[in-house]
């Protein structure tokens, strides 16, 4: 146990972590594995932890390290290392999430080229990858470096693009480090330090940060290892200063981890005692010295019950001054966790914690554990941050390279479409719709761009843009600027900005005018559609007259008047200007829904006899890709367009059917010609292309079926660029304040064929698109005929005689009806409905009086004298 406590307050002391050279801190580490010993609490650096790890695996041996936190420590290569502390695993992934929270991309590393250094930066990169994000360049500091080394190091990396540094170095060179920065400007505004938990350690163990310290560091943010608060810790530091000769008051997170190393071994020993476990040693005859040796090989011991005492440890469940102490299944410590700091001219200030359970958050991640799990970047939160330059406005986190090199931007020099992009005599050297868009963005961005066009192609065509997007991707260029299409290839390989164009692949015909034919005026209607309505008429005519025979006079006379009536009346409502007037109450709702649906035939008849006369019609039998899938007649596209490998490769389209296309000339003379002149069938191309040469040819071409491919044309930049991002804030500002459009207008906007009429046989009116209003009024002509005859039947139930009957108590109600229409013939009824309205109603009030009289006849009759 003294061992176990002497190795404690070794750690107490941050410098003697850091200070104590390999060569020297291995020599103590192996006199004391010299004595028999159980377990072993140290060594105190990653790199000692490496080499004396292989000694405790052949020695079985348990190494409790509170301070190698290099990932590479693995418990498959040590089968006996136990951390005591947590890897720089968590405290990398850690730095990529505060990375990812302000938005970053890119960061420089700044670390010692040892094991620890090298092995972290190298977990950081991982880390990043994981967020979409990466090391730009990894700054390697030897042990020991001195200022001149530091100060050239600073300058180098001054001059990239980056502004974010991730300083993970140790504590006798990180101070060191600022130190020099500052004197070269930067630690100012629009610089990002991250510092590793060197740099809390290093403060936390000074009894007073003197003000010259904390300048150095204004701004900077750092992690530390998150302890709990809790009342054991307390009472232990109560304890510590009232101690006689305890000349140190602080103490950083690593000395709270020495002092749980402790009592975790002193435990695992007291319950492996317990449980009967021998604590005994042997010789290994492998460990023999050679002649001259210093390093005593014979006198080491092996501790037998190493394979159950290590066991023991690991499972070992308790609460230190750091927190739980527990392991996991790889042997790491449960809940890793870090305060995220930001110092300041006062001193260090917590603005969030971050744990691999919940991310970053400010709410203590010991309260988290008891809620479920929920690591969204949503819900990621700090507190506000004050950067270096005492600025609260978060640093964009890169700047142009300070190396007097302007962006290199690639602009297709094209043969076609000036109106696109093209050569300018006049600065910038490149003019054209995409260059005034670009520009306009630029503009808007808050800072400046230096940038430089540099035109790609021969000028003899148009260049491929396959290979320009390789180009860049390549580092020859910077960034390209023109109609670059967004496809799946090149976002794989670059970034894009948000679309300033939508596109899309279309099929363009050609078109002839239609000269007007005698029989041009059935044309409007479908043959369906004609015979439908003319029934109709016929119909809803005698409707009307079966309605208005009894009560207009109009409506009456010889049959072959009637019959004359009935056309002249029907026909003549096509034009409003039937001449005899609806009597009846159901005749005129009859006319009313009629008279509605010949409005609006009569107004889709004119308005498609109208497109008919005035329309063109397709030159071919083309009408869409699919037609031109299923086809063997050459096709058209544009030389350079991504058109030509999506036909061959996505369609299965035969390469030797594809036709490179130079110019708009070449369009129209291709398409004039024909496949039979030695043309192509159609053009497959996007669709501002096809916009502006539709509108530079008069219309003579036009578009056939959809648009098969939705896409966008887009500013291309190098992977991770930085600019990608704010140039497509900058593109949706110009889109929402309306100048996207204008500049669109100024260069694209000539004229507008979009609303070509479309051919003859999709301006045929069918019977599908009236056939609710002719059911409507089929529904209104059998409801009116329904109340009619329904009115006329009880009107003859009333007019007809009452039959002769003998038995006069047999009669009943339902028997005499049905004897009146027994008696009744059909030609009865057939003279009945021809009867005026007027004449039935006299007979019937004539009926009425007559029973009347003879009702009060025989009441005279039967009573008495």
């Amino acid at each position: 146990m003294l061992m176990l406590i002497k190795s404690f307050f070794l750690a107490l002391s941050w410098r003697s972590f850091y200070m104590i050279q390999i060569a020297v801190g291995f020599l103590e580490q192996w006199k004391l594995m010299e004595h028999e010993v159980v377990a072993v609490i140290g060594p105190q650096s990653s790199g000692i932890a490496h080499i004396i790890s292989h000694v405790a695996n052949e020695l079985h041996v348990p190494l409790l390290s509170f301070g190698a936190t290099d990932p590479s420590l693995s418990s498959l290569q040590y089968p006996y290392f136990i951390r005591t502390t947590h890897s720089d695993y968590f405290q990398m992934y850690a730095v990529a999430d505060l990375v990812d929270h302000y938005r970053w991309r890119e960061v420089i590393a700044i670390f010692v080229d040892d094991d620890n250094g090298r092995n972290g930066i190298s977990a950081l990169g991982d880390a990043l990858a994981k967020k979409r994000g990466k090391i730009s360049y990894k700054a390697a500091l030897p042990p020991g470096a001195s200022k001149s080394y530091i100060s050239d190091l600073l300058n180098g990396v001054n001059l990239m693009e980056s502004r974010v540094y991730v300083l993970h170095v140790n504590p006798d060179s990180g101070l060191q480090i600022f130190s020099i920065a500052k004197k070269l400007g930067m630690i100012t505004s629009g610089y990002v330090w991250i510092a590793t938990d060197w740099l809390p350690s290093v403060l936390d163990s000074m009894e007073q940060v003197d003000t010259g310290t904390l300048n150095l560091l204004q701004g900077v943010v750092a992690l530390r290892h998150h302890t709990p608060d809790s009342d054991l810790k307390n009472k232990f530091f109560s304890r510590l200063k009232n101690l006689k000769g305890m000349q140190k008051s602080s103490f950083n997170s690593y000395a709270l981890y020495a002092y749980d190393s402790v009592w975790l071994a002193a435990r695992a020993l007291d319950v492996f005692t317990k449980e009967g476990g021998n604590i005994s040693f042997s010789f290994d005859p492998k460990l023999q010295d050679n002649n001259g040796s210093m390093l005593h090989l014979s006198s080491l011991r092996i501790f037998e019950g190493g394979p159950l005492f290590f066991p023991t440890i690991l499972g070992m469940n308790f609460t230190g001054l750091s927190g739980p102490i527990q392991f996991d299944g790889e042997r790491n410590l449960i809940h890793p966790a870090y305060d995220v700091l930001n110092i300041g001219e006062f001193g260090s200030r917590r603005i969030g914690y971050w744990s691999n359970y919940s991310g970053l958050s400010v709410i203590a991640p010991e309260v988290l554990y008891k809620k479920p799990a929920n690591t969204s970047t949503s819900n990621e939160k700090l507190d506000s941050v004050l950067w270096p330059g005492e600025t609260i406005a978060t640093p964009k986190g890169w700047v142009f390279p300070n190396n007097g090199k302007p962006l290199r931007i690639a602009v297709p020099l094209r043969v076609g479409y000036l109106e696109i992009v093209s050569k300018d005599k006049n600065p910038p050297g490149v003019k054209g719709f995409c260059i005034d868009v670009f520009e306009a963005a630029i503009n808007l961005l808050p800072y400046p761009v230096p940038r430089q066009y540099i035109l790609f192609g021969n000028g003899d065509r148009n260049p491929s843009y396959s290979d320009l997007a390789n180009q860049v991707a390549s580092n020859n260029y910077d960034a390209a600027v023109g109609d670059i299409t967004i496809v799946p290839n090149r976002t794989r390989i670059l970034d894009f900005t948000q679309p300033f164009m939508e596109s899309g692949l279309v099929v363009v015909v050609p078109v002839k005018e239609v000269k007007s034919s005698p029989w041009s005026f059935l044309k409007p209607f479908t043959a369906q559609m004609w015979c439908v309505t003319g029934a109709f008429f016929l119909f809803v005519g005698a409707v009307v007259w079966v309605l208005e025979h009894r009560h207009n006079p109009e409506f009456r006379g010889p049959p072959k008047k009637q019959i004359m009536t009935i056309f002249w009346f029907t026909f003549s409502t096509m034009f409003f200007s039937h001449r005899e007037n609806t009597v009846s109450g159901l005749g005129r709702f009859v006319l009313i829904i009629w008279l509605f649906v010949v409005l609006i035939i009569n107004s889709s008849y004119t308005a498609s006899l109208t497109s008919i006369l005035t329309v063109q019609q397709l030159s071919s039998q083309i009408e869409g890709i699919d037609s031109l899938i299923s086809g063997t007649q050459p096709i058209g596209v544009q030389d350079g367009s991504f058109a030509r490998k999506y036909l061959i490769d996505e369609l299965n389209i035969q390469e030797s059917r594809i036709v490179s296309l130079r110019d708009q000339s070449a369009y129209a003379d291709a398409l004039m010609r024909g496949p039979k002149g030695g043309g192509v069938v159609a053009i497959v191309d996007e669709l501002p292309y096809i916009q502006l040469f539709m509108s530079n040819t008069n219309c003579k071409f036009r578009t056939v079926g959809q648009e098969f491919t939705k896409s966008g044309w887009g500013y291309a930049f190098q992977r991770d660029s930085p600019l990608a991002v704010d140039m497509s804030t900058a593109i949706l500002q110009l889109s929402e304040n309306g100048d996207l459009q204008k500049i669109h207008d100024k260069w694209l906007l000539k004229h507008d064929c979009t609303a070509q009429l479309d051919d003859i046989d999709s301006n045929k009116l069918s019977l599908s698109s009236f056939w609710g209003l002719f059911l409507i009024c089929g529904i209104a002509c059998l409801l009116t005929l329904i109340a009619f005859f329904v009115r006329v039947f009880c009107q003859y139930m009333k007019f007809i005689p009452e039959p002769e009957v003998a038995d006069e108590e047999v009669q009943s109600s339902r028997s005499r009806r049905f004897m009146k229409i027994g008696s009744a013939s059909f030609k009865d009824l057939i003279d009945f409905v021809d009867k005026r309205e007027k004449e039935i109603k006299e007979v019937l009030r004539q009926k009425s009086n007559k029973r009347r009289r003879s009702q009060s006849i025989d009441g005279q009759s039967s009573s008495p004298a």
